[in-house]
C-alpha cells in the first residue's frame, strides 16, 4: 500500500500565506525603492546652485552656534534623509526585514506542524 502524505493542516496554510505575504512585501518594497530613487534623481537638485551653497554655509554656521556639534550632526542626518538614495535604501531595508520576519514565522509554523505531525486535535480545534 502506498503511504500518502498527511493533508495540509491549518499551520501549513498559514505558513504558505505568510510566505506569499513576505514575497509581496519584498517585491513591493524593492519596486517602491526603485520608484523613489528614479523619481528623486529626476527632480532638479538645488544644492548645485551657488546662491544655495552660500545660504547653506550661513545656515550651518548658525546651527553650529545655536546647537553645537550635535545640532550639526542632526541637521546633516535630516538632510541625508531627504536624499532619494537614502529614502530608497531605507525602504528596501525595511521591506527586506518585514519579508524576513514573514519567512521566519512561516518556518516556525511549518516546524511546529512537523513536530506535532500535522494533527491539531490536541490544541482543541
Amino acid at each position: 500500500m502506498i503511504e500518502q502524505p498527511p493533508a495540509p493542516g491549518p499551520s501549513s496554510k498559514k505558513s504558505a500565506r505568510l510566505r506569499k505575504i513576505g514575497v509581496i512585501v519584498l517585491v513591493l518594497g524593492i519596486a517602491g525603492a526603485g520608484a523613489i530613487y528614479w523619481r528623486g534623481t529626476r527632480s532638479a537638485n538645488l544644492n548645485d546652485d551657488l546662491a544655495m551653497q552660500a545660504f547653506n554655509r550661513a545656515e550651518q554656521r548658525q546651527m553650529g552656534q545655536l546647537y553645537g556639534k550635535s545640532g550639526l550632526l542632526i541637521e546633516q542626518w535630516s538632510d541625508d534623509l531627504k536624499q532619494p538614495g537614502t529614502q530608497a535604501a531605507l525602504l528596501a531595508v525595511a521591506s527586506a526585514l518585514a519579508a524576513a520576519g514573514c519567512f521566519y514565522f512561516a518556518r516556525l509554523l511549518e516546524n511546529d506542524d512537523e513536530t506535532t505531525g500535522g494533527d491539531d486535535s490536541h490544541h482543541g480545534g
